[in-house]
């Protein structure tokens, strides 16, 4: 298929650009496996609904290919649904599936890799969240924990591999699962939704189970040199307020059975990066995680942006102006996460990373409503 990049190709990494002093830890390079990385700032996964019949086409790839050119050292798509007749929330979301697709996919990844980026795909499936208008196939009825026979989810454990091994084939850098925010993986994981009495709910660890099998099958489909992100959130995109783990003891006890399946990295979505996570200590979800687990993690939740409400910052894009980097390069200085996740203000301003690197603050373009209705 047009597009792949051979290993070689994909391992090569030109030299750190000079960065100004003082947001010099951002820019130090980093490894995981087999993905080099000339600088610690990832570009968030964020659904942009512009994949008509969820094929990616050549603006699509030329969006992302903009923020390699921009500086970011990896880039994360947004969310890409796997094989599954019921994984998809819209028609205008990207598919993991498909010839028609996956060449659209390996036309992105040939765009951003021939700017020097990285680029691995998120992988998605939105489980009960596939509702509304506009979702493929509105016969199929959305499948959640409660719905799924063992066999449906050996399918879509099988769907997960299928994609992962895709991954590899096109010449992704390596992937992300989608394990957060109330879809599907991060279904099986709350007691709330996962009301099972089989070997996959119950206690925590029959809860964690449908999520490690997935890790499983992704680690069996691409070897141990291709990284494997995984991203879980406290909250969902039902509750802001939800908690997946109200412990430090509950959530080593979660992370457990998928770092033994093969996560590699694990990305912590939090509603702002630099909050306590537990009571009686200053460490964030991202610090508490590595902390337990030892595993390298990635920090997001309004990075750049001002202490506004995260709701109406999310979605009206009040609040969302170009704020003080401070504390972040303070815990990055430190080691409480390896990589922070950027997201709205990418969208605005595909040269955020050259211009903080460069210090360059005053052309900074604010994030704007506005930046979720185009590719820009």
């Amino acid at each position: 298929m047009s597009g792949t990049t051979s290993p070689a190709a994909r391992t090569a990494v030109p030299a750190p650009a000079a960065s100004v002093p003082a947001v010099s830890p951002l820019f130090r390079p980093f490894t995981v496996g087999g993905l080099s990385l000339p600088n610690r700032i990832a570009m968030a996964p964020m659904t942009r609904n512009f994949s008509p019949n969820g094929v990616p086409g050549p603006e699509v790839a030329e969006y992302y290919a903009r923020r390699a050119r921009g500086g970011v050292g990896l880039i994360v798509t947004e969310g890409t649904v796997v094989g599954h007749a019921a994984s998809a929330p819209a028609t205008t979301v990207p598919r993991f599936h498909g010839e028609d697709a996956l060449a659209g996919w390996a036309g992105v990844v040939a765009a951003v890799h021939a700017e020097g980026g990285r680029i691995i795909p998120q992988l998605w499936h939105a489980g009960l969240e596939r509702k509304g208008d506009g979702v493929p196939d509105p016969q199929v009825p959305a499948a959640g924990p409660a719905t799924l026979s063992e066999s449906d989810i050996a399918e879509v454990v099988a769907a997960f591999g299928r994609a992962a091994a895709d991954a590899k084939r096109l010449g992704f850098d390596g992937l992300e699962l989608h394990g957060g925010h109330g879809y599907l993986i991060d279904q099986f994981l709350r007691p709330e939704s996962n009301t099972r009495t089989d070997g996959y709910g119950g206690d925590l660890g029959g809860r964690t189970r449908f999520a490690a099998e997935v890790v499983a099958a992704c680690r069996a489909a691409v070897g141990y040199d291709f990284p494997i992100f995984l991203r879980i959130s406290q909250w969902t995109v039902g509750d802001f307020g939800a908690r997946l783990a109200a412990t430090p003891d509950e959530l080593e006890l979660l992370l457990g059975p998928l770092i033994e399946a093969g996560a590699d990295v694990i990305d912590c979505s939090t509603r702002r990066f630099w909050l306590p996570e537990f009571a009686g200590s200053d460490l964030s979800l991202a610090g508490w995680v590595k902390k337990l687990t030892g595993l390298p993690t990635v920090a997001v939740g309004s990075v750049g942006l001002d202490d506004s409400e995260f709701q109406s910052a999310l979605i009206e894009g009040k609040g969302a102006a170009n704020g003080s980097l401070d504390r972040l390069v303070e815990l990055m200085e430190r080691d409480e996460f390896d990589l922070v996740a950027v997201g709205r203000l990418l969208l605005s301003d595909p040269e955020w990373v050259a211009k903080i690197r460069e210090g360059r603050h005053a052309e900074l373009r604010p994030f704007s409503a506005e930046a979720l209705l185009s590719l820009v």
